[in-house]
Formats: structure tokens, sequence, C-alpha cells
């Protein structure tokens, strides 16, 4: 194997699929990288791929201390490993021949404390930490991803020269990458980042059943409706793929793949972290929740086999309504239903970014993380530019749903966004994504809410007291004696 003659600007250790392609990346860029990987097939593997994509400057190691010391200093090395325990496996294997002022990153998708815990553990060593997220799957990782890298400030000096150029370039905003702040708030990021790409792939999930199962489109007219939406203001990565999907057919039978894909939705835990902090932070996030669910339910494939078959027996089919639908009307209503929920979804990251921002001190900048999420990631799509003008114009907006051209989007669209969750009610869909959104919007914009009977029942049973909306104060009524001396 081809050694350098020189010492490599950076290493990177674990070679996957996002390591093996971030690694090809780097040295597509002008730095030359040293490689290593537990398993020293991968490494070989990774070699032969530089050599065929144009003799890059990739060096492999099979030894973890020949690897290390290959590295001009201060070394920079990423780890891209499987979250948990291996990664605190490699940590081990490589600080042991690291020197004071080195710097580890890692770039997998790490719940943010264990980053934090590892940035005082390895500063004990005399040692830099930073915790990345990386966004933009395969195609990103070689190509351009959108980076989100949090934690020693010092540490993101020492390699943002390579960031800035690995990064996908976006035309008038600039490199997706930026420094996002301190302790674990790059890992923190990329994980509501992954909410909300569960809160939009629902979403896209649920237009879909709407216009096959209701409208009854073809999957040449599902392409056609989607290629149209990606034209406007859908435009994203989501929507491009979708339509690519409805247009491949099926190469080990007739018809189309999509088809053939078993309808069970897996997941790694990004999306169940964020919806945990969600009720961690108190802050709603009804359209990341219900896709959540979904996928739970969607696991749950043998059960909804035998339920089918119970219901129909009663009568129930798998669509409750046969009335025809116009559908061109019907594919304008979801179009406007999914960009209106689309909102939602993401003003619900927001939030939560913004909560757990003020509780940890990290200051930061959402319009910022807006522009770098505009390429690369998988989330990228044309209306994070209107999300980063938003919080331009208003750092201090409480809710993206009030941004003035937000409001006036979502009160345009409105009426089809009913038009479609009546539609699938009535038809028996589950549309949890766009019923949970059109409720958070409907819940938000309303000034009086029944919580009030809420409160009320509380003090009843539990004398957790109310405030009022006429006098100052906290209140106690002995509401079970009212209500026995009004029945006698």
């Amino acid at each position: 194997m081809a050694q350098p003659t020189e010492l490599t600007r950076i290493g990177l250790a674990g070679l996957a699929v996002m390591g093996q392609n971030l690694a090809l990346n780097i040295a597509d860029k002008g730095f030359p990288i040293s490689v290593y990987n537990r398993t020293t097939s991968k490494v070989d593997e990774t070699v032969e791929r530089a050599k065929q994509e144009g003799n890059l400057p990739l060096y492999g190691f099979h030894d973890p201390k020949a690897f290390v010391e290959s590295i001009q200093k201060p070394r920079v090395i990423i780890m891209l490993v499987k979250a948990g325990a291996p990664v605190d496996q490699t940590i081990k294997t490589l600080s042991v021949f690291l020197e004071k002022g080195d710097c580890i990153i890692d770039g997998g998708n790490e719940w943010y404390e264990n980053t934090e815990r590892r940035e005082k553990e390895v500063a004990e060593l005399g040692l830099l930490y930073l915790g990345m997220g990386v966004s933009g799957g395969e195609e990103g990782a070689r190509r351009g991803p959108s980076m989100m890298p949090g934690g020693s400030f010092e540490a993101y000096k020492h390699i943002e020269d390579i960031l800035l150029k690995v990064a996908a370039q976006v035309p008038d905003s600039g490199p997706c990458v930026t420094y996002i702040g301190k302790g674990g708030s790059g890992n923190f990021v990329k994980m509501i980042h992954n909410g909300i790409e569960y809160g939009d792939m629902q979403l896209i999930a649920e237009a879909y059943d709407v216009l096959k199962s209701v409208g009854k489109l073809s999957n040449e007219e599902l392409h056609s409706a989607f290629s149209e939406w990606n034209k406007g203001e859908l435009l994203s990565f989501l929507i491009e793929i979708t339509a690519d999907i409805f247009g491949i057919k099926d190469d080990k039978g007739d018809g189309y793949l999509v088809d053939k894909v078993l309808d069970k939705t897996g997941m790694k835990g990004t999306g169940k972290w964020t919806v945990q902090q969600a009720a961690e932070l108190s802050v709603a996030a009804p359209t990341i929740e219900a896709s959540l669910d979904a996928r739970f339910l969607s696991g749950l494939k043998e059960e909804r086999v035998e339920a089918a078959k119970i219901f129909k027996s009663g009568g129930l089919g798998d669509i409750l309504t046969g009335e025809p639908v116009d559908k061109k009307k019907l594919v304008d209503d979801v179009r406007k239903a999914l960009y209106a929920a689309k909102i939602c979804s993401y003003a619900q990251g927001m939030n939560l970014i913004r909560a757990k921002s003020a509780e940890q001190g990290w200051d930061l900048k959402l319009g910022e993380l807006a522009r770098i999420w505009k390429g690369g990631c998988i989330i990228r799509a044309i209306f994070l530019d209107r999300i980063k003008q938003a919080y331009d114009r208003n750092p201090n907006l409480a809710n993206l749903l009030v941004d003035p051209e937000f409001a006036k989007e979502i009160i345009d669209r409105q009426t089809s966004w009913r038009r479609v969750v009546c539609l699938a009610v009535n038809s028996g869909i589950s549309i949890p994504g766009m019923s949970a959104s059109l409720a958070y919007f409907d819940t938000y914009r309303r000034e009086s809410l029944p919580a009030n009977l809420v409160q009320a029942q509380r003090d009843y049973f539990g004398a957790h007291t109310y405030e009022r909306i006429d006098i100052e104060g906290s209140y106690h009524t002995e509401w079970f004696k009212l209500a026995k001396l009004s029945k006698t």
C-alpha cells in the first residue's frame, strides 16, 4: 500500500459508507488524508476507490499507531463510527498515540451529552474535541454535505479550511457549514434536523396516500405531480427523490418498484431522541411526534393485516368512500396542504433548538442554521431561504407561523389544507402529520383555549390552584363543597 512521502493534513477513522465518501471528498478537494478502519478490508477498498476516482491523495493504514503518526501536527482525526460504545472504543485506541493539542472529531449521530462527556474526558489528556453532525447521506458525503460542528472552537479553527471546501456550496449563500456553538450543540442541531426530516417524510407519505388511495392517481401521474411540485415552493431534495421513486420500474417483476416495497419504516433513534427532548423542554412538536408514532404503527404489519380482516368483515373497507374526485383540484389542494403542514414541522424544530439553546446557553443563531441546511443535507429545500429571511427580519421571532410572510402563506392555503384533512378523515385515510400540524396551527392562532376547564378540573381534584382572567393572583376553590351544595 502506497505511503505518503510527507505527513498528511488530516485523518479519518471508520470507513463504512459515510466514512469512505467523506474521506474521498476531502482528498478530492486537495487535502492529503490518512484513513484507518478496524476491519482492514475497508481500508483496502477505500484506497482502491481513491485510485479509480482520480488517484486521489488518500493513504490507507491497517495499524492505528502508523495511522496517527502519518498526520501532521496538531493532528485532526474525524471518526465516523456507530454511536455509543464504538466511539469510546475508537477514542481509546487512537488517544494512546495522540499528543497534547491534537483534535478528535466525531462525525456520527451521537447523543449530545455523550459528546460533552467525551470533550471533558479528552481535555484531561490535553486533546480537543468536536461533535459534528453530517447530513446528506452517501451522495452528500462524497459531493458536499451540510455539516454542524460543535464543541471546542479551537478545534474548529484547526479544520475550518477543510470544512469550508468539503461542504456543499450554495450560490449567494456560501458553504453549508458553520461553527454551531459550545458543548454538544452540533449533535443536538443535527438531531433536530433529523426530527424535522421525520416530519417532512411523513407529510410527503400522507400526500402520496391521499392522492393514490382517494384520488386514484397512478404512479405515472404521481411522478408527474411531484415533478411539477419540485418546480415551485416545494422544491426540495425529498420531493425530488419522491418523484424519482414513482418513476422506477421493478427490475424483479412487473410494475413499479415502490408498490413492492414492504410498508414497514425503519429508524435509528434520532427521531425518538427529538420527541423525548420535546417532552423534556415542554415544547409542542406534534408533527414530529406523529411521524414517530406512524413509524411505530408501520412496524405492526402482521397486526394490521389481521385488523384489516376483522374490520372488513364488519363492513369497513380499506377506503370508506368511493366517490370520484377532481384529480387536478385534489393535486392542487394536497400541494397547498403539504406546504402549510411543512411550515409547522420546521417551526416546531426551530422552537426546540431555541429552547435548548436558552437552557444550555449556546446562543444558537436560527437563521444561520437555516442557511447551512440549504444545501447538501436531506431536508435541503428552497423554502429554507425564506426561513433564514424570517429570522434575519426578527431574530427573536416567537414562532415561524407569525412571521408576516409565512402567516400570509398559511392563510392563503388553509382552506385547501382543511379540505384535504376532511377528505382523508371521511375516507378513512390516516394523515396524522397533516392533521397534527393543522391542530397545532389552530391551537396556536386562538386567543382562548379550553385549557381553563382542564385547570379547573386540576384544582377540583388536586387543589392545584388557577389564575383568573380578571384579577391578579393564584386561586383555589373548594369545587366539591360548592357542587355538593348546588345538588342539595
